[in-house]
């Protein structure tokens, strides 16, 4: 029996059109990059939808309920291939009705929507708890020095509000790196797709996918550092605990 010889990892990992080093490199910095900009999209969700339940009308509250009911209740990967698939469809049918031609979703954008749709729905419980946790006695003292709404916002519950929401936010952030993963089933290539066509060609599907989960926990330990850092920034001044 002949047994096939494993390439050398250097050669394996190498850029060019030996080795398959560039083909994941890149999917990496389009996983990261989906993962930042639908991180950025969910967090302006979320802090919309927060305010929305803390302040809004019923009609907004309700409808803000059922939104993140219904994502946080759903796995992701069904809602990216329901939102994908049928977003488009539904785009399509719109600009057919008033007779233009049906467009192609680009990639990218539709992978940052999807994912932030999604973050945006545990981000607003994530604000909303954190806004809910700001001392009362605060922002009414801001209200009866005649500060505005924004002004309150900013001078107040921001800081007040942050050292208690970036647990929260930090955990979202690791989790969209991870599910940025998922985008590989609409056909967009990050790293998750990136390695699985490479080992396919290369069969070296142990080596592959080993690197592939380095690369991933190398993006976690470095997030996790960085929002240890600005976590510890916004809690200055306060009080350790033991």
């Amino acid at each position: 029996m002949i047994f096939a010889v494993a390439a050398p990892l250097s050669e394996l990992l190498s850029f060019g059109d030996q080795g398959y080093g560039d083909e994941m490199f890149w999917g990496a910095v389009k996983s990261v990059e989906i993962a930042f900009f639908a991180y950025a999209f969910g967090l302006f969700l979320g802090l919309f939808g927060a305010v929305g339940k803390l302040s809004g009308g019923p009609i907004l509250k309700m409808v803000l309920e059922g939104y993140t009911t219904i994502v946080r209740a759903v796995p992701e990967l069904v809602l990216i291939l329901l939102l994908y698939y049928a977003g488009t469809d539904g785009i399509n049918g719109l600009l057919k009705l008033v007779g233009q031609n049906p467009i192609e979703v680009n990639g990218l954008v539709a992978a940052i929507l999807v994912l932030g749709f999604v973050q945006g729905a545990y981000s607003t419980e994530v604000l909303r708890a954190a806004i809910q946790a700001v001392p009362l006695g605060q922002i009414e003292a801001a209200k009866a020095y005649g500060m505005s709404a924004f002004g309150q916002f900013r001078r107040i519950v921001l800081p007040a509000m942050l050292p208690n929401a970036i647990p929260g936010l930090a955990n979202l952030w690791l989790n969209v790196t991870k599910d940025s993963a998922l985008i590989s089933v609409v056909g967009f290539t990050e790293l998750a797709l990136a390695t699985r066509q490479a080992a396919g060609v290369s069969k070296q599907y142990f080596v592959l996918y080993l690197v592939a989960q380095a690369i991933y926990l190398s993006i976690s330990l470095s997030s996790t550092f960085l929002f240890a850092r600005l976590e510890r920034f916004v809690r200055r001044g306060q009080p350790k605990l033991a």
